[in-house]
């Protein structure tokens, strides 16, 4: 079993930046691949960028490119997602997951999920 922990979250104004973290615990954690995912209110639950257990897969969504950065620290069991020119549209609760296998966007193979932090962006 795993147990994912999100921080980091919080109110901004647009063109700030944050940094969420993700502590993972119960397993090992450089054995698993990683992703952070977000849904914001009345909207369904998309996929915001992925990592692999050893970092050298990474993947986006198209709308976070160039202004989030996902990575990972296997010695503190956190993998990061820093987040630079934030937008209104970016307003929404965060989620990491975890799964044994790489899962891309795939929100539904992951095998752990955390309780998500918000972030709340103001124009």
């Amino acid at each position: 079993q795993v147990q994912l922990v999100e921080s980091g979250g919080g109110l901004v104004q647009a063109g700030d930046s944050l940094r969420l973290s993700c502590e993972a615990s119960g397993r090992t954690f450089r054995r698993l691949h990683m992703g952070w995912f977000r849904q914001a209110p009345g909207k369904e639950r998309e996929f915001v960028a992925a990592i692999s257990w050893g970092g050298f897969i990474t993947n986006y969504a198209n709308s976070v490119k160039g202004r989030f950065a996902i990575s990972r620290d296997n010695a503190k069991n956190t993998v990061y997602l820093q987040m630079n020119s934030l937008k209104p549209e970016d307003t929404a609760i965060y989620y990491c997951a975890a799964s044994e296998l790489y899962s891309g966007p795939n929100y539904s193979a992951y095998n752990y999920r955390g309780q998500g932090t918000q972030v709340t962006v103001s124009s």
